[in-house]
């Protein structure tokens, strides 16, 4: 395949990825669900600090894109 041809495509690829990222930013304070406040996400707050691991946002995310990139590897085959 042309070198040309296969950058072009890669810049499609991240090009709509950056638009999806850009509308999730901008929509995402509208969605009924808050990302990153996920019941079992761990929030520890001492006198001065606080501590927030946001275990359970993590494995949604990570479900999420795993499921994502199978669809994608699935209907490239």
């Amino acid at each position: 395949m042309d070198p040309f041809r296969e950058f072009g495509r890669s810049l499609l690829f991240f090009g709509g990825l950056l638009v999806l990222i850009g509308a999730f930013f901008y929509f995402g304070g509208k969605l009924p669900f808050r990302l990153g406040k996920l019941p079992g996400d761990i929030v520890h707050r001492g006198e001065h600090t606080t501590f927030y691991f946001p275990i359970v946002t993590c494995l949604v995310v990570s479900f999420v894109l795993t499921f994502l990139f199978w669809l994608i590897s699935h209907f490239r085959r």
